[in-house]
């Protein structure tokens, strides 16, 4: 069970905050907590919680920067577009977000029309995404969105393995959470909040292998422009932004002889 619990703060929401703490395994409480970090069900989203000025962590795919991504993001010319390999009128690829966090890559790339899996060992980050796809799965304008996001709460290392014929994806996303090297500070304080639930991912050479296992196409590692690579394989191929870059490790050179 996880240790951050849930409170429900919006008593006609309380079968809501059942359903989520069974899924995700949190524990309920009747009382907000006055220390550390929680999950607050409020009378509009789930939100991670803390005392202090860290502000509310919640996923969000409707309003405020997934809108305006959405409406002004650019389209196919964006960067995790082209790293997953959206071009033209090509059909979209169907992609596994395999560290989906926030989802916010992964609503970028079902907005372009892939069909994406999300997949979320956390169960914090994953009842924050459940959320936030049961709402989008009821607004006019992003339900055809939701539509393609399918959430999994699991460890992807395994649920990888697990995967085999079509139910491959083209394409394995892995955005891995490193720990903070002390480099960060400016980070916004309400995603050091997040991190500091969910904590880092110790375990990504073990993800990448899964991942190269898994695709059918291409897996993209998003990291910092400057962070190490991960280590183990070299990348096949990198796209730099100003602050991003993209790991691509191609399968046809890695395993030339798979069709």
């Amino acid at each position: 069970m996880s240790t951050t619990p849930l409170f429900c703060a919006e008593p006609a929401r309380r079968d809501t905050a059942r359903r989520l703490a069974e899924r995700f395994d949190l524990p309920l409480v009747g009382k907000r907590p006055t220390e550390g970090f929680w999950l607050e069900l409020g009378d509009t989203r789930l939100a991670l919680e803390t005392i202090g000025k860290q502000g509310a962590v919640y996923a969000e795919f409707v309003e405020g920067a997934a809108k305006h991504r959405r409406e002004q993001g650019g389209g196919r010319g964006q960067p995790v577009a082209k790293a997953v390999g959206l071009k033209g009128s090509q059909s979209a690829p169907y992609v596994v977000d395999a560290t989906a966090g926030l989802g916010r890559d992964a609503f970028v790339l079902a907005t372009l029309g892939c069909r994406v899996t999300l997949v979320e060992r956390s169960p914090v980050a994953a009842a924050l995404l459940f959320d936030a796809l049961e709402r989008a799965s009821v607004h006019p304008d992003t339900m055809d969105i939701a539509a393609r996001m399918t959430l999994v709460h699991a460890n992807a290392i395994d649920w990888l393995q697990t995967l085999t014929g079509d139910a491959r994806p083209d394409v394995v996303f892995v955005d891995p959470m490193f720990p903070d090297t002390g480099k960060s500070a400016a980070a916004k304080k309400d995603m050091q909040a997040f991190q500091h639930v969910i904590g880092d991912d110790l375990d990504t050479a073990a993800l990448l292998e899964s991942a190269i296992e898994a695709a059918r196409g291409r897996v993209v590692v998003k990291r910092p422009r400057l962070g190490t690579p991960i280590e183990g394989r070299k990348p096949s191929a990198c796209m730099e932004g100003k602050s991003t870059r993209f790991d691509l490790y191609s399968i046809k050179a890695i395993r030339p002889d798979e069709r």
